[in-house]
């Protein structure tokens, strides 16, 4: 018997075969093979139409079963995981009203700001563990606004989990997870957030209803099956936003669990039993996978916009076709801890939330260009995405989140040694690499409807460990580093 998962990314629809007894994942795929296209009509708006995900994700769904020997007819269980944030309308007939507003478009940012301040900065942190901020229900706010006779067509709001799952079962439901990714949830009413509703005068019964994150959410219609080349009635059994999903994958469920990713942004996402938020708001809490009410489960989530998307800009600049990334890696590793003095400050990737919404730009400081060559420029850049990691999860430590250990995906930068050891010096944990991905770990979550496990600890297991990174010997090193590096992030905060 097998499951099968989704990832919809805002780059790909990933998909994933798991044989269920075993666990052992049988076929990944993705499609397309570049990324899918973003439309942006103005500066700092970001849309993506909700069909070419349903394209991408038939395309991947044949392309899996083609390329294996499985029986559609023994797949139990499909799992998704999703792109956050993103804001989905649709009319009575389920069909899109518009492109979906997705989780990098900013449009919104000044709705939110009003509202966190007309509501009140203590009530939204205690009641949303959050700013309203640029989040799906701002999207909706800003389509009221400014599109008024779309607005009233409408007939339910969705996340883009949600569509799929629609797309899939012909049932419109969204989960307490995804509400909480939209500022929906009231973490202390334990319900949808009126207060927010109430403010924005978004109509109640554009509401999904709402459904468990691990149960049976519908069965797979005969029509999809049949485009699919699946069989009809299989359950959807899971959902969950990208970032508690991998989380998940990585079995990153209890206080003092880290999971990460360092792709082109990088996150962070740490788990405690408590409601808990930042009053400076430069973190996000939502509800965890496995949140109840009576037992309480938060992930925390830090997002560095300025990571890999630096290491790229060397790679395509610096390096060019001429290196691999492995290669620059070697020649990284070669150069002293500090770089000798040259120190990268990587936030060239729009603002970044946890400096307070401030977008100070890559700085190169200290270069001296009768001693630092490209190697030099290479190892700077990864100790400065290590320290923009570390000056995160300082954070997550000023509001009480134990760091014990740091589990990650065995993919982009946790693949460099350079990287991961600057890390897991500076946060004093170790750093676990990890075979699995999203898709992969909703397949599995799914199982637990379909019966095949009794709880998420069961149904993800121990992923395989690639690789452990722990404090280097030469932590004072590390930290004179850091510290100068913190220096110049501040001084330049302060201008």
């Amino acid at each position: 018997m097998y499951l099968l998962g989704y990832d919809i990314g805002s780059s790909s629809i990933k998909a994933a075969l798991v044989e269920a007894e075993s666990r052992s994942t049988i076929k990944r795929v993705q499609s397309p093979a570049k990324e899918m296209d973003i439309i942006a009509h103005q500066a700092g708006w970001a849309e993506q139409e909700p069909e070419l995900w349903w394209q991408n994700l038939c395309q991947a769904t044949r392309m899996l079963l083609q390329s294996t020997d499985v029986n559609p007819h023994d797949i139990k269980g499909i799992g998704i995981s999703y792109q956050m944030h993103g804001l989905v309308i649709v009319d009575k007939d389920q069909k899109v009203l518009r492109p979906s507003i997705i989780w990098c478009d900013s449009r919104a940012v000044e709705i939110g700001e009003q509202a966190f301040n007309s509501i009140g900065t203590e009530k939204c942190l205690s009641h949303l563990l959050n700013s309203p901020g640029n989040f799906t229900a701002s999207k909706l706010k800003w389509v009221k606004d400014n599109e008024p006779d779309l607005y009233h067509k409408a007939y339910k709001f969705m996340l883009p989990g949600d569509y799929i799952a629609m797309r899939l079962t012909g049932e419109i439901s969204t989960t307490v997870s995804g509400l909480s990714e939209g500022m929906l949830w009231d973490f202390e009413e334990n319900a949808v957030a009126e207060l927010l509703l109430d403010h924005y005068e978004i109509n109640r019964d554009l509401v999904p209803d709402i459904v468990s994150t691990f149960s049976n959410q519908g069965a797979l219609q005969d029509e999809i099956a049949g485009l699919l080349g699946l069989k009809a009635g299989i359950p959807v059994g899971y959902r969950g936003g990208d970032q508690p999903n991998n989380a998940m994958s990585l079995n990153v469920l209890k206080p003092g669990e880290i999971a990460a990713t360092g792709g082109t942004s990088g996150v962070v996402f740490g788990v405690v039993d408590r409601p808990v938020f930042d009053k400076n708001v430069r973190v996000n809490g939502f509800a965890h996978v496995n949140h109840q009410p009576e037992k309480p489960s938060v992930g925390v989530l830090l997002c560095i916009n300025g990571a890999g998307i630096q290491y790229g800009w060397m790679k395509q600049n610096l390096a060019g076709s001429s290196l691999s990334y492995q290669e620059m890696e070697q020649l990284a590793g070669k150069i002293p801890v500090g770089s000798e003095g040259l120190r990268i400050l990587p936030f060239g990737n729009g603002t970044e939330r946890m400096l307070g919404n401030r977008n100070l730009g890559s700085h190169i400081l200290g270069l001296q260009l009768t001693k630092h060559t490209a190697s030099h420029m290479y190892r700077a850049a990864l100790e400065g995405i290590a320290f923009s990691f570390a000056y995160g999860m300082d954070i997550l430590k000023e509001m009480g989140l134990l760091v014990q250990v740091m589990k990650v995906g065995n993919d982009n930068l946790f693949q460099s040694k350079v990287f991961s050891s600057t890390l897991a010096t500076l946060a004093g944990c170790e750093i676990n690499v990890m075979e699995t991905n999203g898709a992969v770990g909703a397949a599995k979550a799914s199982g637990i409807a379909a019966g095949f496990y009794k709880d998420i600890e069961e149904a993800i297991g121990t992923p395989r460990s690639v690789e452990t990174f722990t404090a280097d010997e030469k932590g004072e090193a590390f930290f004179q580093g850091y510290e100068i590096w913190k220096a110049d992030l501040d001084r330049m905060m302060k201008e």
